[in-house]
């Protein structure tokens, strides 16, 4: 590993916004009491990479409190460090695998699911690793308030239309779709956020994929 990455790592252990693997664990149903200290809405970002989505939601909505969840800590520690240098308290960060969520929040704690262009597990044989598989969205079912909303970006088509295929078979409630968000009448200013991965594939003129759909 390299110096840089072990002084991120290092860092982020002081950071009072992170929490890591087993940190976490004592905040189930408990976020908004014990870490924001206020009642307001839950949402989480999946896979947030440098966390640029947590903290300018967080920015554009300060009656709302964001987790973003990823497991690489070197990633975080970007949005960490942004939100403890711009004084943003309504975010924080939360450094463990997806697949063990239902250990980190309380049925019916969160309001609201941003997946920000996950890893697309493109192999068959890695299927359940997608984070729109269902058994990831019974977990988020679990997780989220009645209608709850869920939201998906990605540069990936084939992810983009396998999940639209499991919202269908599922019978989920699909509200918006788009194969090409920036030429859509849909792109307002929460849709163009941009984090560092969508920057790339853009100026690449890769079209973004978006979906929002909740449980019935």
């Amino acid at each position: 590993m390299g110096k840089d990455k072990l002084r991120r790592f290092a860092e982020i252990a002081t950071f009072n916004n992170v929490y890591e693997l087993e940190e976490g664990h004592s905040l189930k149903g408990k976020w908004n009491k014990e870490h924001f200290k206020n009642d307001h809405p839950l949402v989480l970002e999946l896979a947030c990479g440098k966390g640029e989505y947590s903290v300018n939601l967080a920015r554009l909505f300060p009656e709302k409190n964001f987790i973003g969840i990823d497991y690489k800590g070197n990633r975080i520690w970007r949005g960490a460090k942004t939100a403890l240098e711009e004084e943003i308290n309504n975010v924080a960060f939360l450094r463990i695998q997806i697949e063990s969520i239902l250990d980190y929040f309380d049925k019916g704690e969160v309001s609201e699911i941003w997946i920000t262009f996950p890893d697309p597990q493109p192999q068959i044989s890695r299927e359940k690793k997608r984070l729109t598989f269902p058994g990831f969205l019974e977990k988020y079912r679990t997780i989220l308030k009645p209608h709850g909303i869920l939201h998906l970006k990605t540069d990936n088509d084939a992810l983009h239309a396998y999940t639209h295929e499991k919202i269908a078979e599922l019978g989920l409630q699909l509200h918006v779709r788009t194969e090409d968000l920036y030429r859509s009448d849909f792109a307002d200013e929460v849709l163009s956020i941009k984090t560092y991965y969508e920057k790339k594939y853009l100026a690449h003129e890769k079209n973004i994929n978006y979906l929002k759909f909740s449980f019935h």
